[in-house]
């Protein structure tokens, strides 16, 4: 075999959501997260449009990301379906990650490739962060809140309207043991013809 298929499967088998409340406040550096992008790249992309665009918040700007995101959810949501809560999460939800990364699709002008293919190339690229940094020991949640799939939100980022968020990851080491996970069996969800 070419790679370590047992170290690969593991890898995979343990990637798990790491809310941000579960963060310490150990930081990760930023040539890990530059890391965790350049595994990113490596994603599928038919056509090799290469769809995926990064903003990453680290330090003060996390702030400003949290300020929008309160604004955002009060301008989008009538006061009577307002939740403390809520708000409280994307408020504080910045501030716990050492980092959070928007993940977007930029839309090929010529469109040649089909939207949802490119949504697809942008998730397999959310799932290659997700496993690098599953291997360095640090957690991630894929945060989409419908708040990110706004035109507001495009603006924030400096996308154009053809663009979409497709989520915000946060990042941070865990304070919390690594959490267990299971799945059904393939037996289940396989039709062998």
């Amino acid at each position: 075999m070419k790679y370590n298929l047992s170290e690969i499967t593991e890898l995979i088998k343990n990637r798990r959501t790491i809310y941000p409340e579960q963060f310490s406040t150990r930081k990760v550096q930023k040539e890990q997260i530059e890391a965790l992008l350049n595994n990113a790249i490596w994603a599928p992309t038919h056509g090799n449009t290469q769809p995926w665009r990064f903003t990453v918040f680290m330090e003060d700007s996390r702030q400003s990301l949290a300020d929008f995101l309160v604004q955002l959810y009060i301008n989008q949501t009538p006061k009577e379906e307002q939740k403390d809560l809520k708000l409280a999460k994307m408020l504080n939800r910045p501030m716990q990650a050492s980092a959070v990364i928007a993940v977007s699709m930029h839309r090929d002008e010529t469109e040649k490739i089909r939207e949802i293919e490119e949504i697809e190339a942008v998730a397999c690229a959310i799932h290659n962060i997700q496993l690098t940094a599953t291997a360095y020991g640090i957690g991630s949640y894929w945060s989409t809140s419908k708040l990110i799939y706004t035109t507001e939100m495009n603006s924030f980022l400096g996308l154009s309207m053809n663009d979409k968020c497709l989520g915000l990851i946060y990042i941070g080491y865990p304070a919390i043991e690594w959490p267990k996970q299971h799945r059904k069996p393939i037996e289940y969800l396989t039709t062998w013809k």
